[in-house]
């Protein structure tokens, strides 16, 4: 019976299986064979390492990863196996990288050391310096310092880039703003990008808001190391020519404890086109909250805000509510009054998704879907 079924459908269900049962079902037949070294199979290809083995890539399989257009990558740094086949995977795929399209690295747990992902990283470089044809880098899973060196060789390697995502969780930010430029003249085609505060400039917007660029959908930046607070913030005629220049821009921002109060004051500017705004504030929370509802009603998409239970907070939330009736989304990972639950109800008729909770409950937390 298994010989019978036909290929699209043993496609779909070798999709399932790790690299090592990818081999097996290979030896079984010619039809699983076929099936298991099939173009339609490798396209879209999600690999977790913690589901892999010594010699991860059979010899028979290496020819597949020719057809890999898009891989997103999985792994656990903590662990030494885990952290192996993702460097062998990446290096394979290095030498066949001029068909990569997509590439995603995700991180699960924690790293080990400060220092650790160097391995990983030198792959990721292999990658783009042959990855001719990538359009899409997503680094935002990836918990290690990501400096200069990789971002110069993406602008080397990457010219068809569409959208790179470098805003991910470090103590330390190492791409200077003189690098993304580099970047930005290399990639014209550029329509998502994703930085710590701290590698965004007045240059970099002017460039993005030339005429001749693709036009620039969604720029995501993130506020949660010390390069970031001290960021001077880029003058609000920077952020007017590239609202004008792409009018659908959409901006996200978060904003993580190492953020003083004086930086976000600083940071959160009404010329800027805020979509989603995420709040995680070791200090005031309650100034961003009233900041947003005055100032960013017409744009505001995403609300997410992480803070302590207080009488302001709920009445700025709210105030918040009655202004942005345009939000698709609320997440507020503390306990608030039923008058703000009742708020987001009455006016935000386009609300997807909520998280509004008047009591405490076991975290973590799941959102309401509203149908």
């Amino acid at each position: 019976m298994a010989e019978q079924l036909p290929e699209e459908v043993l496609v779909l269900i070798f999709r399932h299986l790790p690299l090592r049962d990818r081999a097996a079902a290979a030896e079984v037949c010619r039809a699983w064979a076929t099936a298991a070294t099939s173009s339609a199979l490798w396209y879209d290809t999600n690999i977790s390492c913690d589901c892999e083995q010594e010699g991860m890539l059979p010899p028979n399989l290496y020819t597949c990863l020719d057809y890999i257009h898009n891989l997103r990558l999985e792994y656990e740094p903590s662990r030494k196996l885990s952290r192996q086949s993702a460097t062998e995977l990446l290096t394979a795929v290095a030498d066949r990288a001029p068909r990569l399209r997509g590439l995603r690295l995700e991180c699960l747990g924690e790293k080990p050391l400060f220092d650790s992902g160097r391995d990983v990283l030198g792959a990721v470089q292999a990658v783009c310096r042959n990855a001719c044809k990538l359009r899409h880098l997503d680094l935002r899973r990836l918990p290690f310092t990501l400096d200069d060196e990789l971002v110069l060789q993406v602008a080397r390697g990457c010219p068809e880039l569409r959208s790179i995502f470098l805003d991910n969780h470090t103590l330390v930010d190492s791409v200077r703003p003189r690098s993304v430029l580099k970047l930005l003249e290399a990639c014209p085609h550029l329509r998502a990008l994703g930085l710590h505060l701290a590698s965004l400039s007045s240059a970099a917007l002017q460039a993005l808001a030339s005429p001749d660029r693709a036009p620039l959908k969604l720029l995501a930046l993130r506020c949660a190391c010390p390069e970031d607070a001290r960021a001077s913030p880029v003058p609000d005629e920077f952020w007017a020519a590239l609202r004008c220049r792409h009018p659908e821009l959409a901006v996200e921002l978060e904003l993580e404890p190492a953020m003083p109060a004086e930086s976000v004051t600083r940071l959160l500017q009404p010329t800027i086109p805020v979509a989603a705004l995420r709040l995680n504030l070791s200090g005031d929370t309650v100034g961003p909250v009233h900041f947003a509802a005055r100032h960013y009603a017409a744009t505001l998409r995403v609300l997410e805000v992480r803070a302590s239970t207080s009488p302001e907070l709920d009445a700025a939330l709210q105030e918040l509510a009655a202004r942005c009736s345009l939000l698709h989304e609320i997440h507020c990972f503390c306990v608030v009054r039923p008058s703000v639950l009742d708020a987001f109800r009455s006016h935000c008729p386009r609300l997807r998704s909520y998280t509004l909770k008047l009591k405490r409950e076991p975290h973590p937390w799941q959102p309401t879907l509203v149908w």
